[in-house]
């Protein structure tokens, strides 16, 4: 709970001011009612469904990443669990006839909440279908190849360099191009340095989920070594795969990661490169990617090769 409350403080700090006026409200404008006029029944069912909503609020913070979605997510948890609770209040204050603006913060924000909750849902859908696509053909490679990463859920070097041969020779056979792209994390070092090397896989972990997120079906993601990520590209010519290459370093650069310990977000920089086959074998290939990466990295700026 304490890393919940930092990560997301500013949306329960929201949600508690939100709770609270709507108690001043009902409490300046209305009246207390008596014990007998109280409808039990009413009491725990709306009660009831404002801790639940709670409680939801509590596990979507707590297992996902900050984000877009997560902000969705929680915005519409949010506006249900605010519904509910001003219509718990009435159970408790009798407010005047003559009074309207009850009804709204009643009725107003439950069809809101559920809208942002549609959205989210939605956008949470898409990315497990991406992760699940992924994690498929990494469960259907895993029994020919143990060669995966013990950090991150993709494969290692070794069973890049045994794809890649076997990609070059079905691109030779089909006359079909084949590219490749790498990413590498600037100044990781620090990072692991600042903060542990626990938080420093973490941010590998919710890397890879983005790049997944920004691949296709075909596309083959492998951790190279440390911080540097590898990108097998079937069938893309050299002009797709630099596009590629930028699309992740913009990804990468707006990554909403947040240190577990202090709740502070990571910047994060990479430097990207691109080559396309030119008929070498794996090994020469690979070398000229590194080669390209090592320019990208050189100052004043990174640039694609």
């Amino acid at each position: 709970m304490p890393s919940l409350l930092k990560l997301h403080r500013l949306k329960l700090a929201a949600l508690l001011l939100a709770a609270n006026l709507g108690l001043l409200l009902h409490l300046a404008a209305g009246d207390l009612k008596p014990l007998a006029d109280w409808v039990w029944l009413d009491i725990l069912g709306e009660g009831g469904s404002a801790l639940l909503c709670l409680l939801w609020l509590g596990l979507v913070l707590k297992s996902r990443p900050a984000g877009r979605v997560t902000n969705l997510l929680a915005l519409g948890l949010g506006c249900v669990f605010f519904s509910w609770w001003v219509d718990w209040l009435d159970e408790f204050i009798k407010l005047p006839d003559a009074i309207g603006w009850d009804h709204w913060l009643e009725s107003g924000p439950m069809p809101v909440g559920l809208i942002l909750l549609t959205l989210g849902i939605y956008h949470w859908h898409r990315e497990q279908l991406a992760i699940s696509a992924q994690m498929e053909k990494r469960e259907r490679l895993f029994r020919e190849h143990r060669l995966f990463d013990q950090v991150t859920p993709l494969n290692t070097a070794g069973y890049l360099r045994l794809q890649l041969e076997q990609s070059l020779a079905e691109a030779r056979d089909e006359q079909q191009a084949l590219s490749l792209v790498i990413l590498d994390l600037d100044d990781f070092s620090s990072l692991n340095r600042l903060h542990g090397h626990a938080e420093g896989d973490r941010v590998l972990q919710a890397l890879t989920q983005l790049l997944l997120l920004n691949l296709r079906r075909q596309d083959l993601l492998c951790r190279l070594a440390g911080d540097r990520f590898v990108v097998l590209l079937p069938n893309t010519g050299e002009r797709q795969a630099r596009q590629l290459a930028e699309e992740l370093r913009l990804a990468v650069s707006h990554l909403a990661h947040k240190a577990q310990a202090h709740g502070e977000r990571l910047q994060l920089q990479a430097s990207v490169a691109s080559v396309m086959a030119l008929g070498e074998d794996a090994d020469s290939l690979l070398r000229r990617l590194n080669l390209a990466l090592a320019r990208a990295k050189q100052p004043p700026y990174a640039h694609s090769a």
